[in-house]
């Protein structure tokens, strides 16, 4: 008798005691390799071209997720994959959180993050369809709204939370801030003079501390164009050198070993990108240039033999025709921690008034603060290994392919994989799944790359804790109650009614990136109001998609032709996602923006053909 009751207990227990835990902890993975690994890697120094490549490549296990599905099916219970999926998410965030430090630590994570997404969209497949063995029916539809609430926590924590916490270790692991004055003078041409600073190989205080040039004032009057080449050439040659950076230019060895395919066709289609479109520095081809002056700073004392200290500069106030041109992210260890890192400011040639300028040096140990906070996610999923070990049910249903014998699910699945592609207008719908999101696809892979970067560089400049609330904050809430709100119109209207409001509401909005790469805004209020009507739209024109999927997908293999329209989804996103950091580094974030925009034309193009019932939707 009590073996009944325990039988009867573990086979259906308080959905509420699982179901928010169990979709908290399939949201978090697929944020952290799809948003938090950008920004992580961007502020570890990363190119925009490299992460967006890589980290656009982790798409990868959801487009195969529909041909692995099976392989789940007819391995083991549903449980069990999700509990084992939850053990290994932890161990490659652990994996993550001790190979950040390394010296190879872009190819060692991004290993990791390999393991995270693969072991990710596994959890997925076995969540999704635990959900349905677990609950009766009428509990699967009162519970819908529920999952899909904690799974936008899972979002809030990854790109808001967590990103936040990054921030705060960033600035408490840092040395405090550096201000450096710049005031300009009309009535000669004087400037900082350079000379290397000849630095004792010793202690200055007993505090370790950025020291740095507090004040320097530079001359309007122009200086010519080949002094101030020459110069600035060799303030990047001393950096180089000593280690504060490396040389971004192509060696001549490096292009030896190109492929045929970078010779002859992405090599040629660069330097055309770059005739077009590169911004140039105009004053180049002129005799006179506006005035230069030097900035150095280096550190108090020798940091610990494995620290890096990563100090950023650029501007924190006051005039833009104060600029920065060489110079801006510098990394300081136990060897040159006594060499003085430089700086170049140079005046806009136009310049003709007295004015002023506040640049900022801030650091802080960015790789031990990704680290901290990567380990705290890793112990989170311990835990949520430990208490869905225990607390999921045990269906009754749930039971592996290979033990219920009653199908072969290979077979089956080829057969739902062949009906998918004999779907009337087939061309239609796979154009829609993959041009539908084509300008999104690349702004949402450089758009924190472009919120973090320095003015100096097109970016804006913002902090990781800046960062983390604009995104986890009016970011996420505009970003549901767009979809909220789109779900309640088509709820009422039908998805026809409103397609054509959707599609513009995906789009339209990502004009705010041109306005605030053009504008260069320095308000937190204009830039967090800028993002929330871009996450406001995009999530009030994502429910078409989501909608058109589950109306394609209807049918007798309804469930296996939505994971078939997830993965073409997927597939949409990740190919033009790695293709745009390249991109972006070539043209300039104003110009990458434009393009973005151009980019939506085929997904309204693509509404001219698009058939869906008038029905459809309405509640």
């Amino acid at each position: 008798m009590n073996k009944k009751i325990t039988s009867v207990n573990k086979s259906k227990r308080n959905p509420w005691a699982w179901i928010p835990t169990l979709y908290f902890a399939e949201g978090i993975p697929y944020v952290i390799v799809m948003t938090l690994s950008v920004i992580m890697y961007k502020r570890l120094g990363i190119s925009n071209t490299d992460i967006a490549l890589y980290t656009s490549w982790l798409y990868l296990p959801w487009v195969i997720k529909p041909l692995w599905s099976p392989v789940v099916d007819l391995i083991k219970t549903k449980r069990v994959w999700i509990v084992i999926m939850q053990l290994i998410v932890g161990a490659g965030l652990a994996g993550v959180a001790l190979t950040i430090p390394v010296s190879n630590f872009f190819q060692y994570t991004l290993a990791f993050f390999w393991l995270l997404a693969f072991s990710s969209a596994t959890h997925d497949i076995a969540a999704d369809g635990f959900y349905m063995l677990g609950l009766s029916q009428r509990n699967q539809a009162f519970f819908v709204g529920i999952r899909s609430t904690f799974y936008r926590f899972a979002m809030l924590t990854g790109q808001g939370l967590i990103v936040i916490l990054a921030g705060y270790f960033e600035a408490g692991t840092g040395l405090g801030t550096s201000d450096i004055s710049i005031t300009t003078n009309t009535n000669s041409n004087i400037t900082e003079q350079f000379i290397p600073h000849d630095i004792k190989n010793t202690k200055n205080t007993d505090e370790l501390k950025i020291i740095s040039s507090s004040k320097i004032e530079i001359g309007t009057k122009n200086i010519s164009s080949t002094k101030a080449d020459s110069l600035i050439k060799i303030v990047k040659k001393l950096n180089i050198e000593n280690g504060f950076y490396i040389d971004e230019e192509i060696s001549q060895e490096e292009i030896k070993n190109k492929s045929w395919f970078s010779k002859n066709v992405s090599g040629n289609l660069e330097n055309v990108l770059r005739f077009f479109f590169s911004v140039q520095n105009k004053t180049n081809n002129l005799d006179k240039t506006g005035n230069i002056g030097f900035i150095y700073f280096y550190l108090s004392q020798q940091p610990k033999a494995d620290d890096e200290i990563v100090i950023n500069f650029g501007r924190k106030s006051g005039d833009n025709s104060i600029k920065l041109v060489e110079g801006g992210r510098y990394v300081f260890d136990s060897k040159n921690w006594n060499v003085p890192a430089y700086a170049v400011i140079q005046l806009d040639p136009k310049l003709t008034e007295v004015t002023n300028t506040v640049f900022e040096a801030r650091s802080g140990n960015i790789a031990l603060a990704w680290s901290i906070s990567f380990g705290i996610l890793a112990v989170l999923f311990v835990i949520f290994f430990i208490y869905h070990k225990l607390i999921l049910p045990y269906p009754k249903t749930d039971v592996s392919a290979a033990n219920d014998g009653s199908k072969d699910i290979f077979k089956e699945s080829l057969i739902t994989f062949l009906e998918f592609f004999k779907k009337k207008n087939i061309g239609i719908i796979l154009s829609f799944l993959l041009l539908y999101r084509l300008g999104e696809s690349q702004l949402v892979k450089l758009a924190s790359p472009f919120l973090l970067d320095m003015r100096e560089t097109g970016g804006l400049g913002l902090t990781t804790g800046d960062l983390g609330i604009i995104y986890g904050t009016v970011g996420m809430i505009s970003l549901t109650i767009g979809g909220i709100l789109g779900g309640l119109l088509a709820s009422r209207n039908g998805l026809k009614y409103w397609l054509w409001w959707m599609v513009l509401a995906m789009n339209l909005p990502n004009l705010v990136y041109v306005f605030l790469s053009y504008a260069m805004p320095e308000s937190m209020i204009i830039i967090g109001a800028s993002v929330a009507v871009e996450q406001f739209g995009y999530g009030f024109g994502f429910t078409a998609y989501m909608l058109y999927m589950i109306y394609i997908s209807d049918g007798k293999y309804k469930t296996a032709h939505f994971a078939i329209a997830t993965g073409f989804m997927a597939f949409g996103m990740m190919i033009p996602g790695m293709v745009s950091g390249w991109l972006q580094e070539i043209i300039g974030y104003q110009n990458f923006f434009i393009w973005v925009m151009i980019c939506t034309a085929p997904s309204f193009l693509i509404m001219l053909f698009v058939k869906i019932d008038p029905k459809f939707g309405i509640k």
